[in-house]
């Protein structure tokens, strides 16, 4: 409903193992403004087997628009290399099979994310909460993926990372919360939730000086 009030009316609700996901897809399931997303994110990597048969058992659902939040995670490394690019290479193969997008978490491994990414058919996607540089914004967008930009622009002192947001095209802009965490200036040490994709969208408007309608539009 705050949402709403919000001018915000389409929400992903985005799972990040087993539970999330399933949590997800039952949220979503009587909420016509709600779709879910299931996936098991690198911290989780070490689950393994078993957690890729279930996410798989979630399918099909009507719900379920995409794949993710998946990827590799080298700031934290919370799960070993091996385990990450397994579990990215299975979730890969279950977007490709299910013909779904994907949502990609990665984090100071874009070296290694691209040679796994090339070796599938051109996956459809957004790279989540991007923050890196121009250099991997342009290697994003020429193999025709989104690039979801939140709250971390709202307070960043990075340049470079401005830099980048103003760089995408319209066209390829995804805007997202990240919640309950990555919550935008000046509501900082609150639980994010998904209204405050407003304040970003006026941010990144003025930062971009784009007219809000135009950006809101596109997004």
């Amino acid at each position: 409903e705050r949402a709403a009030a919000a001018g915000v009316d389409t929400i992903i609700c985005v799972g990040t193992d087993v539970t999330t996901s399933s949590q997800a897809v039952m949220y979503a399931s009587d909420k016509p403004t709600v779709w879910a997303s299931i996936g098991l994110h690198p911290h989780d990597a070490k689950l393994g087997n078993d957690a890729f048969t279930a996410l798989a058992q979630l399918l099909p659902n009507k719900n379920i628009v995409a794949i993710g939040e998946c990827g590799l995670d080298y700031f934290y490394n919370h799960s070993d290399k091996k385990d990450q690019f397994a579990a990215l290479e299975n979730q890969m193969q279950l977007a490709q099979d299910n013909t779904l997008p994907m949502i990609f978490h990665v984090r100071e491994a874009f070296d290694d994310f691209w040679p796994i990414y090339d070796n599938f058919s051109r996956l459809k996607g957004v790279v989540h909460s991007f923050t890196d540089t121009t250099t991997q914004l342009d290697k994003a967008l020429n193999r025709d993926l989104y690039i979801g930009l939140n709250g971390i622009m709202t307070f960043t002192k990075d340049q470079k990372q401005l830099a980048a947001a103003k760089a995408v095209p319209l066209e390829r802009l995804l805007l997202e919360t990240d919640a309950p965490f990555l919550t935008p200036k000046p509501l900082r040490g609150k639980i994010n939730e998904p209204k405050n994709v407003s304040i970003t969208a006026e941010f990144l408007a003025q930062l971009r000086g784009e007219e809000l309608s135009t950006l809101a539009a596109a997004t």
